[in-house]
Formats: C-alpha cells, structure tokens, sequence
C-alpha cells in the first residue's frame, strides 16, 4: 500500500470549505434585518398570508407584547347579556373591556334574523379591535338547543348514541358547523362527554349518549370532529364527569364521592380520549370530586385543572369554566371571587352569564389581584396565549352574515340524520 501524495490543489480546496462554513455559521448568529421588517399580519389577513417559519419573534408574542393589562384581562371573559337584542352594556364590554367573546343562551333566542342581527351587531362593535370575538352558544340538540321555533334541530345525544353509527354521529356534527356558520357562531359549548351512569341525574340523562363509556368516547368524538373539520370551534365538557350526580349543578353543588380507580374507569375515558385527540377546549364541571380535591368544586381547584388535567394527564389546550352565575358556586362565592379563583386554580376562559355589574367587577377583581401580586402578569399572559392561539387556529373574523336560509338548513338536517 503506497503513501497518499500531498497535492496543493487539496489545501486549496479545503481552506475554501472552510472559509465558506465560517461565513455560514456566522451568517446564521447573526439577526435578520429582512425579517425584522415584516409587518405582522392581523386575523383576517393571516387566511390569506403564509406564515413565516423562521420568524424571530412568533405573531402571538408580537400580538401579546402590544396588549395592554386591561386588553389581556378582557379576553379571559366570556359574557352572557340580558336580552334578545344588543344593547349599551354588551357594547361598553366589548368596546371598552375588549371581552374575549359573547355567549348566547335560552333567553336571548328570537327569531333566526333577530340572532343574526345581535352576532352582526357584536362584531360590528368589535370590528376594528384585532383581535376577533368568540361567538359562543350550547347546541347540543336535544332539549339543550339554542335555535327559534320553527328550525330543526338534532335529536338528543342519546338518540345517536342508541344507533351506535359513529357515520352518523360525524354528520350530525358536520351539519351543526354548518348550522352555527349560517348563524354567525364559531364556537359550540358540545358534545358532552359526560358518562350517564346514574339514572337519576336531573341535569345529563339523555345529554349523553350512553352510559357505556366507550359508545359517548366515539360519538361525541366523531361529533366534535364533523364540527372541526368544519371550522367550528368545540369545547368538550363537563370534566372531569357530571354523568353520575343526582344534584343539578345549576341550583346547588353535587358531590361525586368515587375513588380515582371509578373515576378512571368511568368518567374520565372520553376525557382522556379527548386529550390524546387534541381538543381545542375543554369546560370544567361545578362539582365536588373528595378523591381529586376535598375542599373545592372541580372549577375552583387547582389540584383538579392545573395538577390532574393539565400535569398529570397532559392536556394543554383551553380550559374554559361552567357558567360562574350556577347555584353550586352562587352558593357559596360570589362571581368575582369564584372567576378570581377559578383562573388562579388553572382556567383561561371564565364563563360569566350574568348581570353586568358582575361581570365588570370579576374584570377588576382580575386586575387588582395583578397590582397586589396575588397572581402574576407572566400568569395573564400564559392563559391569553392559549386563547390567541385557538382564535388564530381557527382564522376566526368578525365578518357580517348574510340573511339566513332557514328551509335549506332544515332541509340539511333532515338529510344528515336520513
């Protein structure tokens, strides 16, 4: 074997190498005056604008460093109003406290043009705001539906349950998206994933669509999918189970006395489903689980949200409270004291379906809890970019709707549910 020969065209060659891999690596230490002048895009513009993968600072930091405390604590409240039309009170939320999003409920229902005109109303109002409203309502079917006289809606979770058609359980989902689109929603509070495994339960019953827990994991699955896939925004709920209480939430606080063995066993197989599946928000329930927390309800213990949900099984997406006006929490709390507990517990979104008086109160109580120290801004910002980034998800607009078709809507439903 002869000795190589020592050419100088090599050294040539590779002095050049690694010229070329110096000037590289330190190109690349270096920041990008060209990415630097990107104009960062806002909501409606981003369904149009590519994003930038390398971008040195994400368009959600960008979007939250120019939030002020006051715009921040806003986007944690989801507000009910009083009647069927907009009024001064919604619009000073919306405008003044830049609230993160509206819910419709049993009492604001009118006509399909009356509801359409309200949504149209709110996003007018927040319309040169960047950041775009959740338009929120409960539309399950059933007896839990938001829709006026005269619309058809879906038969009772328990119905598509009974059929075990996980087909069709998508396709009632798919037409629910396209039934809150025509109205102007982007955002369901469904399917419930509750387990009905207690036969006296006043508030679930046939909400859910089994009492086995495998049938609700892929129904109410395969629904939320159908709305998803449909660019509805669905909040799962009530974690971690409101399917074995015989006490209605609403008017007092139910306790569920299972060990952590039941709970797993039972209630927490569509959740757990769930989070392995990724959903975009789950709804706390207002109950009291002694294995999980003996002292506090489910949506004001941070033992349940911050270190069973999110610690110990992982979920990272949205937590949104049950309404904070219920009697289990009226009971013994008052609203802004719950929706101050229920964020330092671990929730982003408080669900706040009452008066106004309350709803500016719980605002306050957020920001002067920020001036005291009780919880941090660093706290505020970790919840106001989980919800930004389910807005920007989701390409969510404040676009006006259109006068609503509702004989074709009906006509849909029929044809989903054939």
């Amino acid at each position: 074997m002869t000795e190589r020969q020592w050419n100088p065209n090599m050294c040539i060659r590779l002095v050049y190498v690694l010229a070329c891999l110096f000037l590289l690596l330190t190109a690349c230490s270096q920041p990008s005056t060209m990415q630097d002048e990107q104009t960062i895009p806002t909501f409606s513009e981003r369904e149009q604008v590519a994003p930038i993968a390398d971008m040195p600072v994400s368009y959600i930091d960008e979007q939250l460093e120019k939030m002020s405390l006051d715009e921040k604590i806003g986007q944690l409240i989801i507000v009910g109003m009083k009647g069927k039309t907009y009024d001064d009170e919604l619009d000073r939320l919306i405008r003044h406290y830049h609230v993160g999003g509206i819910i419709v409920l049993g009492k604001n229902v009118s006509t399909p043009t009356g509801i359409v005109q309200l949504l149209n109303e709110a996003k007018v109002a927040n319309k040169d705001y960047s950041i775009p409203l959740f338009l929120s309502v409960d539309e399950e079917g059933g007896r839990v539906s938001r829709l006026p006289a005269g619309m058809k809606k879906l038969p009772a979770a328990a119905s598509i349950g009974q059929k075990e058609d996980v087909a069709l359980a998508y396709k009632s989902g798919v037409y629910l998206a396209e039934l809150l689109h025509a109205f102007g929603y982007n955002t369901n509070y469904a399917p419930v994933l509750d387990v009905n495994s207690n036969p006296k339960n006043p508030v679930i019953g046939d909400r859910s669509y089994s009492s086995n827990p495998q049938i609700v994991t892929q129904h109410a699955l395969s629904v939320r999918k159908g709305m998803v896939d449909n660019g509805v925004i669905s909040i799962v709920k009530h974690f971690p189970g409101h399917g074995d209480t015989h006490i209605d939430s609403h008017k007092s606080l139910p306790v569920i006395d299972k060990n952590i063995d039941e709970l797993i066993a039972t209630e927490l197989v569509p959740f757990q489903q769930a989070i392995a599946q990724e959903v975009d928000g789950i709804m706390i329930a207002h109950i009291l689980f002694p294995a999980l927390d003996v002292t506090n309800p489910s949506s004001l213990s941070k033992k349940v949200i911050t270190d069973f949900l999110r610690e110990e099984l992982g979920y990272e997406g949205v937590v949104v409270t049950d309404d904070l006006t219920m009697g289990a929490i009226t009971n013994a709390y008052t609203v802004p004291e719950a929706g101050l507990q229920a964020f330092i517990a671990g929730s982003d979104l408080l669900l706040i379906a009452g008066d106004y008086a309350n709803q500016v109160k719980t605002i306050e109580t957020l920001k002067d809890a920020v001036f005291t120290g009780t919880i941090s801004e660093e706290r505020i910002d970790e919840s106001v970019r989980r919800i930004l980034e389910l807005k920007h998800r989701y390409n969510l607009a404040d676009d006006i709707v259109g006068q609503i078709d509702v004989n074709a809507l009906n006509k849909q439903a029929k044809e989903a549910l054939r």
